[in-house]
């Protein structure tokens, strides 16, 4: 039943592809519309220059994005905003290998794990994470489909994962007008490009230096403020650290990790009295970093 139900989230991938190849069919805003029809134009005219690969991946995933804008059925794959990436990634090296559907509804569930695993410890939502949740958790989840459907292994397929989300750290969501189309549809070409870069790094042996889960919980990470009375007027440590903002002689540092001990030295070099806060027994608690990297609390 699972597999006759992403076989059918395969077929409405290929559905959506035929329908956002319209010259002429626009989204109800008027903005997009018909862009992959002209990447198809340039494409079969051979005027392009990553080569006819990339070229057909670029069509096929402004053409669900296209179908997206339009009000057409997709597949959220994460989410509707990133919603071409997958399917042309997959599809077109279908095209290229020509490889059976049960293989890529097989590299779909591989898929799936890395969205669940991304969704569960950071997120999808662009609202919430920036499109680096979106575009990024497309690109990861396409890269490792990608090395799976080459015959890579897990390992390398989590490889593919952190390079393509570590390839679009940072992105933000910034929708013209409110809507899933500027700048989201040309940022689905952008993600399948990223997602076959990091599909091509793995596959070749180029192994990501940062692990996969260290990654994904970096996609999601953002400031967070205990539940301590008075702290809503506190100094967020990077706001700080670029001298945006100024503190007094007394300062509380809550965290004694690398960043508040950091900070905490910085404030004695000035001349501050910093107090850190930590709940933990010891102070830069952090597994693997040298103790070389403490010496500076000797001064306290």
């Amino acid at each position: 039943e699972m597999f006759a139900t992403m076989a059918r989230s395969l077929e409405v991938m290929k559905e959506s592809v035929q329908e956002g190849m319209s010259k002429d069919k626009r989204s109800a805003s008027g903005l997009t519309g018909g862009d992959a029809y002209k990447m198809n134009e340039a494409l079969l005219g051979g005027n392009t220059i990553a080569g006819p690969f990339f070229g057909k991946a670029m069509v096929k995933a402004i053409a669900v994005a296209q179908t997206n804008a339009c009000m057409g059925r997709i597949v959220a794959s994460p989410t509707a905003g990133s919603c071409g990436i997958l399917p042309s990634a997959l599809l077109t090296l279908q095209e290229e290998r020509n490889i059976p559907d049960k293989d890529l509804v097989m590299a779909l569930f591989t898929a799936s794990a890395i969205g669940i695993v991304i969704a569960t410890n950071a997120s999808v939502a662009g609202a919430a994470g920036g499109c680096q949740a979106e575009c990024g958790a497309a690109s990861a989840m396409a890269a490792a489909a990608l090395v799976e459907l080459c015959g890579g292994t897990p390992k390398q397929c989590e490889h593919a994962c952190a390079i393509a989300l570590k390839n679009i750290l940072g992105l933000v969501c910034d929708p013209v007008a409110g809507l899933v189309e500027i700048p989201c549809i040309k940022r689905n070409a952008g993600g399948v490009g990223n997602a076959l870069v990091a599909a091509e790094l793995a596959l070749a042996g180029v192994e990501s230096h940062i692990p996969a889960d260290e990654v994904i919980v970096a996609t999601g990470s953002k400031a967070n403020r205990p539940p301590i009375p008075g702290i809503s007027n506190g100094i967020q440590a990077v706001d700080f650290l670029l001298g945006k903002k100024s503190v007094g002689e007394n300062v509380v540092i809550i965290g004694g990790g690398l960043t508040g001990c950091e900070i905490a030295y910085e404030l004695y070099l000035q001349g501050k009295k910093p107090t850190i806060i930590e709940m933990q027994d010891d102070l830069i608690t952090t597994p693997g970093v040298p103790l070389a990297n403490t010496s500076f609390l000797r001064d306290f």
